[in-house]
């Protein structure tokens, strides 16, 4: 049998344990795991996240790690992640199905296309765009493209990017025997020039900036190409010593960016909530400024966010609870 003053003291003991036991349920998930996240080689961290709830609202539902590769979707279709450089702000996406120099790839089906193009949707249009120096280079669009506005001999929008362009582009080992293929007709050497005599040409290169938007269904091509510049640095071997692939630029307005540095410089991890507004998840509570404004009870708004799973729950500075609309 127990000494008496140890009897006394189990149930003060007890209600310790359960207390505590409590306290670490009511921890919201991500306190226990961070928000940085890797996929393969890869690291993936703010703005970015593969944990709902964690990283920018603008980039919320994008990145996702399939088998231990690092992919990124949106309408047009998923590309993979082959670089995250947040040092320069960018990442580098390969479409299996776009053509590159060694290489045309066709549509499977007359009157199709062949890649996904780049499409982003309107809302995160401000938070990623390809660079100013990533040449899309269209292949077999029919003269009927909005490309040439009902005029295809004009050829307006076709130019070079970053020293790219269809004239280099035709000089690709994939372009030997693609004459006189419908669609890719005014290839190398039926013209000098870079665009051929083919009337709409075969290959017309533009910036994403030029036409908001890669959709190779509404513009009536058949396939593209995507190369992207490593300025200084020009390639000596032409087209064949591109960088093939879609180099894309992100960008965080400044006043979230100095919000994430608070709230990380307090502990906590920059996420947000269902609504897509900006919270630090903190170790017990998520605030809507930093992890000591959520302890000293000062938070900005007066309000404090828990999220649990996918159900947030804010609870008022009067002490009313509430679960927002579905």
């Amino acid at each position: 049998m127990l000494p008496l003053p140890l009897l006394l003291l189990f149930p003060f003991l007890a209600l310790g344990f359960l207390l505590s036991s409590s306290a670490s349920a009511q921890v919201p998930p991500f306190a226990m795991t961070p928000c940085r996240s890797y996929c393969g080689n890869i690291t993936v961290d703010y703005p970015f996240a593969l944990r709902p709830g964690c990283g920018h609202p603008g980039f919320r539902e994008l990145l996702f790690c399939i088998n231990g590769v690092l992919m990124l979707h949106i309408p047009s279709g998923s590309y993979r992640v082959l670089d995250l450089d947040y040092a320069y702000r960018g990442l580098t996406l390969h479409d299996p199905d776009m053509s590159t120099c060694r290489a045309l790839v066709r549509p499977p089906v007359r009157g199709g296309s062949a890649g996904n193009g780049f499409v982003l949707e309107p809302w995160r249009a401000p938070y990623l765009e390809p660079a100013p120096d990533n040449v899309f280079l269209l292949l077999g669009c029919a003269g009927g493209s909005p490309l040439f506005q009902g005029f295809p001999g004009k050829h307006l929008p076709c130019r070079e990017v970053a020293g790219m362009g269809c004239e280099g582009y035709y000089g690709c080992p994939a372009w030997e025997g693609a004459m006189g293929l419908r669609g890719w007709r005014g290839g190398p050497g039926s013209s000098p020039s870079p665009y051929g005599e083919a009337n709409p040409p075969a290959c017309c290169g533009v910036p994403y900036g030029a036409i908001r938007g890669i959709n190779l269904t509404r513009l009536a091509c058949e396939g593209y190409s995507s190369a992207y510049g490593l300025a200084p640095v020009r390639a000596r071997g032409g087209a064949l010593d591109w960088s093939y692939g879609i180099r894309v630029g992100y960008s965080v307005p400044g006043e979230h960016e100095e919000a994430c540095r608070g709230c990380e410089t307090t502990g906590g991890a920059c996420g947000h909530d269902e609504e897509a507004r900006p919270l630090c998840l903190c170790p017990t509570w998520n605030s809507t400024s930093n992890c000591d404004a959520s302890l000293a009870g000062g938070d900005d708004h007066g309000v404090l966010h828990q999220v649990q799973g996918n159900v947030a729950v804010e609870v008022l500075g009067d002490g009313e609870e509430g679960v927002p609309d579905p």
